[in-house]
């Protein structure tokens, strides 16, 4: 027998989706920029010489624009906000129980989407492992550009949600397959 769900199930999963798929993305994003601040902080802390603060500016502000301008206002923020928004009228229960993965291009989209997703999750994996390796200051030199271009990405990320969440055609693709 094949199981249909009723229109109760529909609506919480429609109301339920979004929120743990925001909730997710919020959390994941914050939780990276809570993490590597403390580390940014000390090398603040420590003093950095006339290179070094020339050298963290210079990273900082690449940082911004590559990470959070290039890849997260431009690509990232708006398609996963519109996934979010996806979610709000057609999820499935998989979709629903994993949303914040969803809702970040790990299922459920176009193959390109699927295998950025996945390259850059590795590559993010890879680059921890490697700057973690750094003494201070130059790991926290490194961490605050990442925390600067993170922190751009999650202001962008919510933007999105709320242009998303309010308006009748928001003009960005989900990229869902």
């Amino acid at each position: 027998m094949v199981y249909q769900s009723t229109l109760l199930e529909d609506s919480f999963m429609k109301f339920i989706a979004p929120i743990w798929g925001l909730i997710g993305v919020v959390a994941l994003l914050g939780f990276a920029i809570y993490r590597l601040a403390p580390r940014a902080w000390e090398a603040l802390q420590e003093g950095l010489t006339p290179f070094q603060w020339c050298l963290m500016v210079v990273w900082t502000v690449f940082m911004v624009y590559s990470e959070g301008y290039r890849g997260f206002q431009k690509k990232f923020s708006p398609r996963t906000a519109a996934r979010v928004n996806y979610l709000s009228k057609s999820p499935s229960a998989t979709q629903t129980l994993l949303a914040p993965l969803f809702c970040m291009g790990y299922f459920g989209a176009t193959r390109r989407v699927q295998i950025t997703s996945i390259c850059l999750t590795l590559g993010i994996v890879l680059l921890v492992l490697l700057v973690s390796q750094l003494p201070q200051p130059w790991r926290g030199i490194v961490d605050f550009g990442v925390v600067a271009g993170l922190s751009w990405g999650l202001l962008t990320f919510v933007a999105f949600y709320i242009q998303a969440a309010t308006s009748e055609n928001f003009a960005h693709d989900p990229c869902i397959e």
